[in-house]
């Protein structure tokens, strides 16, 4: 008991940031924390934590140590849910990364949904696009819309997608309409910067080509070309997730649809375990079932 009771301060301690933040977090005075930490760094032999009053830092065992012991708590709390209400019990912390256009249509939706659904749950969703590790910042699971590359990664499909060019009706009647990826050299072409800088996938000739594309404006933002293509500046190449309502609506029209790439995947990943926590594997069941729902994809 009392190693499991170490082990528990320990994950809470560096989830928490502070020993007072993981007091308060088990309604313990900050001297039993320090007691129970002070326990098992002396009966593993070594410093896990270096701590002074105005920060906490993990040493290099103690981030190794902090990985095995948030599974074993994560392993333990889903054996006593399962036994306790038949595995349907979610509970604990989940934390989700995405990318962050898609996150804030297609994840906080239904993240705050699921939270609801599971009182017990506590929920931190992190929109970033670039591309997190998921062990050293402790994340249950990202979403990912590409191939693959890490194959130390679980990896989920759930969904699939594909990119368009699009431009509003506006600028496409001043500026004519592109017929073929040729074309584009005479058209204003929002770029999403140095990300894009190979240009912009097309299939021709059933293979696929990367096209260079040019113009006057480019963003690392894809949710500025997304308006800037909305206010008739220019064609611009997005994800059919993002631009969906405004093809439906009439505000974006598409071109070289006959060019179109082929879609590519929507992915849950998670990192390699023997038990995959249960509020990641209702968290992905869920995520899946509304985006399997008729015409949600438009």
């Amino acid at each position: 008991m009392d190693v499991l009771k170490q082990l528990e301060t320990f994950v809470a301690v560096v989830q928490a940031g502070s020993l007072s933040a993981a007091a308060r977090q088990q309604n313990l005075v900050p001297a039993v924390i320090g007691r129970r930490l002070d326990a098992l760094e002396e009966r593993l032999g070594t410093r896990l934590l270096l701590r002074t009053t105005r920060s906490l830092t993990l040493t290099q065992e103690g981030s190794a140590f902090f990985e095995d012991a948030q599974r074993i708590m994560a392993e333990l709390e889903d054996a006593e849910s399962a036994v306790a209400s038949g595995a349907s019990r979610v509970r604990g912390h989940l934390r989700i990364s995405a990318p962050a256009g898609f996150g804030r249509k297609h994840v906080a939706p239904h993240l705050a949904h699921f939270q609801q659904q599971h009182p017990e749950l506590t929920v931190t969703l992190d929109l970033s696009d670039r591309l997190v590790d998921l062990s050293s910042e402790r994340v249950d699971c990202a979403i990912r819309i590409s191939d693959l590359a890490d194959s130390s990664l679980v990896a989920v499909r759930l969904a699939n997608n594909r990119r368009v060019v699009v431009a509003a009706p506006a600028y496409l009647a001043q500026h004519g309409i592109p017929k073929s990826p040729e074309d584009l050299a005479r058209f204003q072409c929002l770029s999403l910067g140095a990300s894009q800088a190979r240009g912009w996938t097309f299939k021709v000739n059933g293979a696929l080509v990367n096209w260079k594309v040019n113009g006057t404006l480019a963003c690392n933002d894809g949710a500025v070309l997304h308006e800037w293509a909305l206010q008739g500046y220019g064609l611009a190449w997005r994800s059919l997730w993002e631009v969906k309502d405004d093809l439906t609506e009439g505000r974006l029209v598409t071109v070289l649809d006959a060019w179109s790439s082929p879609e590519y995947p929507v992915y849950a990943v998670m990192p390699q375990r023997k038990f995959m926590p249960q509020r990641v594997r209702h968290f992905i069941e869920f995520l899946k079932a509304a985006y399997a729902a008729p015409g949600y994809w438009g």
